[in-house]
């Protein structure tokens, strides 16, 4: 049996390549002198055009809650400021989960910040070690955890929670139309041995998928992949805490873009960034709005930014990415 038929090429062209960056670089605006925060550092590859146009006067901040993305994004920063000429290389890096951004910014001595990058969702070098265990493409642990610290596993979740609450976990978090049926292979697999590698998580949703819609566009493995590993590293509710008091940090005039990979990301982008722009949130039956809403930033983009034909050929993994982008109201008199 053969349960992995990537539906788009891989290899080198499609790793480590910064979605949509020009598109990023147009909406944030970096210019000479500023200060900018990516909160999702990864391996850096927005981060370095970042600084490069922030020049040695300005400053970079990046965060991310991975120690080895962190390692290696500073390498290449300072291999940058080197080939630049640079005197200094003028970044300083956190590690922390964005969930805890405003912390993170407090202890590098930083009150405001000129623009910020929210690249969500997991980087190309966690899909690319086998041992983070986050792709189907290639057996490893069952791990999926951003923060290798952290307690709960893709393992824990899969070999301990409920057929019911696990078919609904996939289902809200992956859109899974058969989470039913995988979470019931799932256990049933689970009561022979646990499942403790990727395989056997791939080999289980193989199982439990029609044999007639197993060769799809997407792999039958995508969605529950997604599911777990968002659950696992509570994403949503660290994107919902990130983005209700991001515009705090903003400078008059700052911005935020945000890219997402999935509806679900891009559902809470979108409905926190109206909510920021003013638009109420209140039941249309309520008298009068009582949720607060107050505009504190003004929309750069009324729909989503998607990628070029030309970048999806080049790097397919940038095919589902969707870009917001917000800037700070000035303050009022």
């Amino acid at each position: 049996m053969d349960p992995d038929t990537p539906p788009e090429p891989e290899g080198p062209a499609a790793r480590h390549l910064p979605v949509m960056l020009e598109e990023c670089l147009a909406y944030l605006a970096p210019a000479p002198g500023k200060t900018l925060l990516d909160a999702t550092l990864g391996l850096g590859g927005h981060a370095v055009e970042l600084l490069r146009r922030v020049g040695p006067e300005g400053r970079l901040l990046g965060v991310d809650q991975d120690p080895e993305a962190l390692r290696r994004a500073e390498t290449r920063l300072r291999a940058a400021c080197a080939e630049w000429g640079w005197a200094e290389c003028p970044f300083a890096t956190a590690r922390s989960n964005f969930r805890f951004l405003f912390q993170a910014l407090g202890e590098l001595g930083v009150r405001q910040v000129d623009g910020v990058l929210l690249d969500l969702g997991v980087s190309s070098m966690q899909l690319d070690l086998p041992e983070r265990g986050f792709s189907f493409r290639a057996s490893g642990p069952l791990d999926m955890r951003m923060d290798p610290d952290a307690e709960l596993s893709a393992a824990d979740l899969v070999n301990t929670t409920a057929e019911e609450e696990l078919a609904n976990l996939l289902w809200k978090y992956g859109e899974e139309r058969y989470s039913r049926r995988i979470a019931r292979r799932v256990v049933e697999r689970r009561r022979t041995a646990p499942l403790v590698t990727t395989q056997d998580l791939v080999d289980a949703v193989w199982g439990a998928y029609p044999p007639g819609e197993r060769h799809g566009r997407l792999h039958p493995a995508t969605r529950t992949f997604q599911a777990l590993r968002i659950v696992v590293n509570d994403e949503l509710g660290a994107l919902e805490n990130t983005l209700a008091g991001i515009y705090r940090y903003l400078a008059p005039g700052g911005r935020v873009v945000a890219l997402s990979y999935h509806s679900l990301e891009d559902r809470i982008v979108k409905r926190a960034f109206e909510y920021l722009a003013g638009r109420c949130r209140c039941p249309p039956e309520f008298p009068m709005c009582n949720c607060g809403a107050q505009a504190r930033v003004t929309l750069l983009t009324r729909k989503p930014v998607g990628p070029t034909e030309a970048e999806i050929a080049v790097n397919p993994r940038a095919r589902s990415a969707r870009l917001r982008a917000v800037e700070r109201l000035p303050d009022p008199p």
